[in-house]
């Protein structure tokens, strides 16, 4: 096992990752931003070092800067969190270059995988549904001929990234021309790489997801599936564990599909595998997140597989100590993404004056928020996760609706009136929803 630990991140996930660290009698290095001076991920940690400035660029995402730290401080391991460098192979690749172990998937997996066009590929060849599509795109006039074979209407995507950039909805042809040119060039500007290819759009439908783990040794868990169909511009706010359209029949399937994904692949370590369900309950691959997700913590709640440990320990060359029949899921787990601000990703600025996290059973607050902390602008606007748990989706929901009234934060916009009106749609209370959620809300 690794003696010391260096956290490549900031914020919850930053503080989340010390917190499985400190249980595991692992000494954990956190790097920090010259803004990020305050932080409450510094204090947790036993050793800290800074890393750059404030720009992202120049601090969380400075390649060269972290590996030093890592190795002035004699860390055997990086800790990537999720977003910055998460699946970043070239990144991944450093770090193996360095004799420094990246807590994560191979650099050539983390690669493969965020090739969309090329996972598609591999998912077809391994008999995984994926939604009918198209091989990239390589003029406007290919766009034109590929969506009239596929039917209205499409979906332009971008071949690399993820977190709702880089794509578009094209319902007529007149639509393609400006479609194409605007999610190529969002696709440049966000990921460096303008390819995007086509794929019909699915209507309704809900966002399912499978969290997995695979060690070096050949064995694949399924943890139980997440429901990620509450969305804003295709950014997830809210998620639940598990999802009132999955019986245990298409439970069967759907882990199957997710474990031959995880095959086809060879992939190591924590991973999730995301589909689409129609309402025919036709699943559909839709990409592979090759990172820890944000939305983690519900899973955890409902089987009790710390995930984060398990992520260091398959890194530390540790076999898996569970098989699938000894996974457990009981009762329901819902998560609200708290922001500062009413839209996720969105900027927000202010100092916390005064803070209320709620408690009781089975409540948990994962944030980098204390009183008097200064929210900087610089970085992702989530502040932080109310996660609940109890034994029938109903009580969970009312769990949550009060935990967002108990949960007080002044100083800085926030989301959290979002999310209570949410929790309270009578749509989500019966559990018929799909991701148009909030474009029906108005």
């Amino acid at each position: 096992m690794f003696s010391k630990i260096l956290i490549a991140n900031r914020g919850e996930v930053a503080v989340r990752i010390i917190r499985a660290c400190k249980e595991m009698g692992i000494v954990s290095v956190a790097i920090y931003s010259e803004a990020d001076s305050e932080s409450i991920h510094i204090s947790m940690a036993d050793e800290c070092v800074c890393v750059g400035g404030a720009l992202s660029k120049d601090s969380y995402l400075n390649q060269q800067a972290i590996i030093t730290a890592a190795q002035v401080h004699g860390c055997e391991a990086i800790h990537p969190g999720y977003g910055f460098l998460a699946e970043n192979a070239e990144f991944a690749q450093l770090c193996k270059e360095n004799g420094i172990i990246f807590i994560g998937p191979p650099a050539e997996l983390i690669a493969q995988m965020g090739d969309k066009d090329a996972a598609r590929r591999m998912m077809q060849a391994a008999q995984v549904p994926v939604v009918p599509g198209s091989e990239l795109l390589d003029s406007y006039e290919t766009a034109v001929k590929e969506a009239a074979r596929i039917g209205y209407p499409v979906l332009i995507k971008a071949k690399a990234g993820g977190g709702g950039r880089g794509i578009r909805l094209v319902e007529s042809e007149e639509e393609i021309k400006n479609a194409f040119l605007t999610a190529t060039a969002e696709a440049k500007s966000a990921f460096g790489d303008g390819s995007v290819y086509m794929e019909k759009y699915l209507f309704p439908v809900k966002h399912i997801e499978v969290q997995v783990l695979a060690d070096e040794y050949g064995n694949v868990l399924a943890l139980g599936e997440r429901e990620c169909s509450i969305q804003i511009k295709n950014q997830k706010i809210l998620e639940e564990s598990p999802s009132t359209a999955i019986d245990a029949k298409l439970r069967e399937k759907l882990f199957s599909y997710a474990v031959k994904a995880v095959k086809a692949a060879n992939y190591t370590n924590a991973g999730t595998v995301e589909f689409l369900l129609d309402t025919q309950n036709n699943i559909y691959f839709m990409e592979m997140n090759t990172r820890l997700q944000v939305e983690h913590p519900v899973t955890e709640m409902i089987t009790g597989v710390d995930i984060v440990k398990w992520q260091i320990r398959i890194a530390a060359g540790v076999a898996l100590s569970y098989k699938q029949s000894d996974i457990r899921t009981e009762g329901c787990a819902i998560e609200c993404r708290i922001n500062a601000s009413a839209k996720p990703g969105g900027g927000g600025a202010g100092v916390v004056e005064f803070l209320h996290v709620p408690g009781g059973p089975q409540v948990r607050f994962d944030t980098l928020l204390y009183q008097g902390y200064k929210i900087v602008p610089f970085y992702d606007s989530m502040l932080g996760k109310v996660i609940v748990y109890a034994k029938t989706r109903e009580e969970a929901v009312r769990k949550m609706q009060a935990a967002l009234c108990e949960l007080v934060i002044e100083g800085v916009e926030t989301n959290i009136l979002l999310q209570t009106d949410i929790v309270s749609d009578e749509a989500f209370k019966a559990g018929h929803y799909y991701t148009n959620f909030m474009e029906n809300r108005g």
